[in-house]
């Protein structure tokens, strides 16, 4: 009995002992796991602060790099601004010579404009006193040309090309050989000719029939009458005019110079 009841106190003992000696490693190994949750605190809050960082840090990345963006955009608009600004001032000044320019041209047109009605009254008085070939049709481009210097709608320079052509056209009849046919008003009446205009030296008449021919008088300023022994002379001129025949030497009576 007395041994039994040792056995109990000796393992109570020996429990109460056990006990008693873990009890300091139980409190270490209490604050060792405060020390690791505090650490792991500290890592996760060290790791949403690297985050903020990070985030941070690609946004700051992100203002320099629209920052750069900006003032190459700036740049761009500067040299474009630059060369506008040029254009700008070029454009002004060729306004400024186009409007010089229209000033000096109405002061041509106003100074032309006298010129031109001169020149075209000068040839219509050639006209009338020239050998009288084509007359219809020299007097009908005189009467067109006049009315274009009264048309406003027709620009200057359109106008005085026409007085030039009209003065080239009757220039060119001194150097040409034509044949045409006119109803010729005589004397004696109406005949239906072919007349041969040798420039401004000779101008002479066939009738359609080959039996009556003549010349104009540039002294008389009338029409005279030729001997028929002219008439075969005149009618190969007229064929060689019109490429009937082979080109040769005409045979045309001439008037003889007067004596000195």
């Amino acid at each position: 009995m007395r041994t039994v009841v040792l056995k109990s106190v000796v393992k109570k003992s020996v429990l109460c002992l056990s006990l008693a000696a873990l009890m300091p490693f139980t409190a270490y190994a209490d604050k060792t796991d405060d020390i690791l949750n505090s650490g792991i605190k500290r890592q996760g809050s060290g790791a949403a602060s690297q985050k903020r960082i990070d985030a941070i840090s690609e946004q700051t990345e992100k203002v320099i790099a629209d920052y750069h963006q900006q003032r190459k955009n700036v740049e761009v608009l500067k040299k474009f601004n630059d060369r506008m600004r040029r254009t700008l001032q070029a454009q002004e000044v060729a306004m400024q010579r186009l409007e010089r320019s229209i000033e000096d041209a109405s002061l041509i047109e106003r100074q032309i404009v006298p010129l031109m009605l001169s020149m075209i009254d000068g040839l219509e008085r050639f006209i009338a006193a020239d050998v009288p070939f084509k007359l219809e049709e020299r007097r009908a481009r005189v009467g067109r040309i006049k009315g274009y210097l009264t048309n406003a709608n027709i620009s200057a320079a359109e106008r005085f090309r026409q007085v030039l052509e009209a003065y080239s056209i009757e220039n060119a009849y001194g150097q040409s050989i034509d044949v045409f046919v006119e109803e010729l008003e005589l004397p004696q009446g109406t005949l239906s000719v072919n007349m041969l205009q040798v420039g401004r030296s000779g101008l002479y008449y066939l009738t359609t029939d080959g039996k009556q021919a003549g010349y104009w008088d540039t002294s008389a300023k009338v029409w005279k009458a030729l001997d028929s022994s002219h008439n075969a002379g005149i009618a190969q001129a007229i064929r060689m005019t019109q490429d009937k025949e082979v080109k040769g030497l005409m045979l045309l009576p001439t008037k003889a110079p007067e004596a000195i």
